[in-house]
């Protein structure tokens, strides 16, 4: 059965992605100084206003709007920004039911980790696209001072299945910020030859529809032209609408906070069980509750795709996997200023990152 699949990214530059790389690089910011810090400080933009708020229990000394400054300019933005800043320290009673005598769950809640064999990455192939054109155009235009593209930007891939096998890409969709001067002929040429040439398969260019700034002129960009919050693209976060996702993002936020720990160790299970030939699909469900150790249920789905039976791929994570949030933090080595380089283009599929790697059966 034919089916089309389509997933969105946007750039560093789109104000939901300020967000979460402002919060993103406070907790970095944090964790350098003290590993154990407790975080959850979340932004919001519009035009050259910012607002950062939200809970920290750190032992640095953090100037909240210097940090928030810093990444937009980093971004590419060098307008001049007013930040206010509401930071409390975190809740006590959440405080002491984090810190035992091993780090338990910073909060309760659902995650959700996938894999698919479809690519290398184990990635679903619209989102891994979709990122890599939203990538694309950021190192474009940030290789040439006298690039024609601003940094507010999207991007979104539509795939062509038949009964679960990539047929071919049925449309691309890309839109950038730009110069003033530019046309739209210009612009058009250039994204299509610096961008999408460079990353879409050309295999896979079978009778495919491209669209290029659809909207007509795109000047007015990132928080001049639309509000921004943390946390509010996880769908690009993860695997792009397929497969499913929980309700809380990772941005913002220290690893006792499941909804980011747990949700990098369920796509670590997932990727080793596809990896590993148990099957061509695998989602892993967890659940947490506050102060609690471990997870309150662990389901493993493979979608009728197992090559092996239920019982051996649960007889494999019981005997491989630890899923406490001491363990997880552990094992991933969590504790590391790492997380404002991931707040755009993905938290997946890297396979540099702790939770991408494929141990020995």
């Amino acid at each position: 059965m034919k089916k089309l699949i389509t997933s969105e990214s946007v750039t560093e530059g789109h104000p939901d992605k300020i967000c979460d790389k402002i919060s993103d690089k406070i907790l970095d910011e944090a964790l350098t100084v003290d590993k154990n810090s407790h975080m959850a400080v979340e932004a919001t933009i519009k035009d050259n206003f910012v607002l950062i708020y939200g809970e920290a229990s750190t032992k640095a000394k953090l100037d909240y709007a210097k940090i928030a400054k810093e990444v937009l300019k980093d971004i590419g933005y060098n307008e001049e920004f007013e930040v206010l800043v509401k930071v409390s320290e975190q809740s006590n009673e959440i405080n002491k039911a984090v810190n035992k005598d091993k780090i338990c769950a910073g909060d309760q809640g659902i995650m959700f980790g996938y894999a698919t064999c479809e690519t290398d990455e184990f990635m679903p192939l619209p989102i891994l696209l979709a990122n890599k054109l939203t990538k694309q155009l950021a190192e474009v235009r940030k290789s040439n001072a006298n690039s024609i593209l601003m940094p507010d930007g999207k991007a979104q891939v539509t795939v062509e299945y038949d009964d679960d096998k990539i047929v071919r890409i049925d449309t691309i969709i890309v839109s950038s910020q730009h110069k003033k001067e530019v046309s739209q002929e210009e612009l058009k040429k250039y994204i299509k030859e610096k961008v999408i040439d460079e990353v879409i398969p050309k295999e896979l260019m079978i009778n495919t529809k491209i669209l290029i700034n659809t909207s007509g002129s795109f000047i007015v960009g990132g928080p001049f032209g639309d509000s921004g919050t943390t946390g509010r693209k996880i769908v690009i976060d993860t695997y792009g609408g397929v497969g499913r996702v929980g309700g809380g993002c990772f941005s913002s936020k220290d690893p006792s906070k499941v909804d980011r720990s747990a949700a990098y160790y369920a796509r670590y299970v997932a990727k080793n069980i596809v990896a590993h030939k148990f099957c061509d699909k695998c989602e892993v469900a967890l659940s947490y509750a506050i102060g609690k150790e471990l997870p309150i249920s662990i389901n493993i789905e493979t979608f009728n795709t197992n090559k092996k039976s239920l019982e051996k791929i649960n007889d494999y994570v019981k005997n491989n996997f630890n899923f406490s949030v001491d363990n997880i933090i552990k094992e991933l080595d969590l504790l590391r200023p790492i997380y404002y380089n991931l707040a755009s283009y993905g938290h997946f599929g890297d396979s540099n990152l702790p939770w991408e790697q494929i141990i020995d059966l």
